[in-house]
């Protein structure tokens, strides 16, 4: 009996495309944070960007990509 859903003999991917579209949008936020964090003019950095405003958009960066390995559609079957 052949298997039909899958004839190349590889398994089936993890992740679908919305967690990779998930996962490239944490890592820009991510980076969008460490930019912040770098242009602020204040002397070490010890300015809001570089304190408050930076990090926490890198740690939400850092969460959302939790979500984006986590993520699964409704409707999708389980493994």
């Amino acid at each position: 009996m052949k298997n039909t859903q899958n004839p190349s003999n590889t398994p089936p991917s993890v992740f679908g495309k919305q967690n990779y579209i998930l996962l490239i949008v944490s890592v820009l936020i991510i980076a969008l944070g460490y930019i912040l964090m770098l242009l602020d003019n204040e002397p070490f950095g010890f300015g809001f960007l570089g304190l408050t405003l930076g990090p926490i958009v890198s740690f939400l960066g850092f969460m959302m990509v939790f979500v984006a390995l986590f993520y699964k559609k409704k409707g999708s079957p389980e493994a």
